[in-house]
């Protein structure tokens, strides 16, 4: 799935999922946006976990002191660079987001949000423990996934970019249960609440859950 995002769904055409999102989701993307904001601080240092071409950093960058973007599409990151030219406190890195080229204790906020978790297709542990390196103590780390409330707006926003040949033709045989199937392969999974528990098992820290929006599940992590 990296490969996908990288080279098939990459720079405009990643912003044209956007673009085409209905009223419902673009409401979504603002609450997720508002609620990262409310846990940034006046010069924290802020990492964004699969930036994509950045389309977040501009509102997060009006707050932290300086955000880095990781994402692994070259493509993305260049055309990001671009969009991102007159922002001076942001920086846009290809990483693996398991693998990640910061020393320990770094970041006071680190993000994953629009079901990253997920959509990285990486062992979720193996991201929880990298992302809990990187971030300092008493930081926070913010992961996102889609509410079950959410399901149908969701369904009807893959629907578009799959006409909008974005993605794949949905396999609706496969699809349902919070999961998203395309016959090119693609697949949107999802997180529930039970499986957070499971994933922070044996990590020093501690753990909320909020809901947001009828839209968002945020598994918030303090270090």
């Amino acid at each position: 799935m990296p490969s996908y995002y990288s080279k098939k769904l990459s720079a405009e055409r990643l912003q044209r999922v956007y673009d085409i999102a209905s009223p419902r989701v673009r409401q979504y993307f603002r609450s997720e946006i508002d609620y990262v904001l409310g846990k940034i601080n006046p010069g924290d240092i802020v990492l964004d976990l699969g930036c994509g071409y950045g389309r977040i950093i501009p509102d997060l960058a009006k707050i932290a002191r300086s955000v880095s973007g990781i994402d692994n599409s070259l493509e993305s990151l260049h055309y990001g660079r671009q969009m991102l030219k007159d922002i001076s406190n942001c920086h846009l890195l290809c990483m693996n987001a398991v693998q990640l080229g910061f020393h320990d204790d770094t970041f006071d906020l680190t993000i994953c949000i629009q079901n990253g978790i997920s959509a990285f297709h990486v062992n979720p542990k193996d991201l929880i423990r990298e992302t809990t390196r990187i971030t300092k103590p008493n930081g926070t780390i913010l992961f996102s996934t889609y509410s079950e409330k959410f399901w149908s707006d969701r369904l009807e926003w893959f629907e578009m970019q799959s006409r909008e040949g974005l993605l794949g033709e949905i396999d609706f045989d496969k699809t349902g249960d919070g999961n998203i199937v395309c016959k090119d392969g693609f697949t949107a999974t999802t997180i529930t609440r039970a499986q957070f528990a499971e994933f922070m098992q044996g990590f020093n820290v501690t753990r909320k859950l909020h809901e947001v929006d009828d839209s968002t599940l945020f598994c918030e992590i303090r270090k």
